[in-house]
């Protein structure tokens, strides 16, 4: 199934059958292979941004600072990093270069643009001091539900380090959210950096897919009992007991309503983020 998307029909076929909750399984189904984490791993650490790609790891970090970068202009703009798909970054009016601030990476689902993923917590970002970072996948949904991880994960990289480099982030409250299939690749880049994200944040995911695990964020699952685009059966009830068997601390809510992210779930999710109830353990 190389080089091609999953219909929606296909995705839950493999919903049905299980496949779709192991990374090894996801991964064959994608055509993906899963990566050594052996020599490969300490040569990783000297890679530029966006060499380890096809792992799924993010290279890019925090710099170090003698003093705070100069405070970058406020509101929402373009990354201005690809031609015809880039994304979004938001500053809250409140940033100061001299106070590191909370960031959530964010993920639209599939067919969706930087305004979907950067949606549920725009009207609630200023408030809460939160910058937002919103990229767009390369195809119309992210890359390992193409043909494995790749492309998508270089972009996030590039654009993640151009932040870094441009505002002072508080790596404490560092965060990866999505809804639909952004949450099941915010799942699934979460858990395979989890030493870069001390937080994830998953609206309706379908699966999870990590490529290796690092780390033990906590993660926050939220679905609606009434979606049909991804039944809550065949998806968040089958992923949460299998975060927490595998050691996770998951925030679980599930909601009366379709496939969506309702305004007081994206605030239980954005209080429990930048609380200390929500921190890594």
């Amino acid at each position: 199934m190389r080089d091609r998307t999953f219909s929606r029909g296909e995705f839950l076929r493999l919903v049905g059958g299980g496949a779709i909750f192991s990374s090894v399984g996801l991964l064959a189904a994608c055509g993906g292979e899963r990566g050594s984490t052996g020599a490969g791993e300490s040569s990783e650490g000297r890679g530029e941004v966006g060499s380890a790609s096809g792992q799924g790891r993010l290279l890019a970090r925090p710099r170090a600072r003698a003093s705070a970068p100069p405070a970058p202009p406020t509101g929402l703009r373009a990354l201005e990093l690809g031609r015809e798909r880039d994304g979004l970054l938001y500053v809250p009016p409140t940033y100061e270069a001299s106070r590191p601030a909370p960031l959530a990476l964010t993920l639209h689902g599939a067919g969706g643009d930087a305004r979907g993923g950067i949606s549920p917590f725009l009207g609630l970002a200023e408030e809460a001091g939160l910058v937002l970072l919103a990229p767009e996948s390369r195809g119309r949904t992210w890359d390992v539900l193409v043909g494995g991880y790749g492309p998508d994960v270089e972009f996030i990289d590039r654009a993640l380090q151009r932040t870094f480099d441009r505002l002072a982030v508080d790596t404490g409250t560092l965060g990866i959210a999505g809804f639909s299939d952004g949450a099941s690749y915010a799942l699934s880049l979460g858990l395979t950096n989890g030493d870069l994200f001390g937080h994830v944040i998953a609206f309706s995911p379908g699966f999870s897919a990590p490529q290796d695990r690092r780390g033990k964020p906590p993660v926050f699952v939220s679905h609606g009992t009434d979606d049909e685009v991804l039944p809550i059966d065949r998806t968040s009830r089958r992923i949460v007991p299998q975060l927490e068997r595998s050691g996770y601390r998951v925030r679980y809510e599930e909601f009366d309503g379709p496939h969506t992210v309702p305004e007081a779930v994206a605030r239980d999710a954005l209080r429990w983020f930048t609380s200390n109830g929500g921190r890594r353990p």
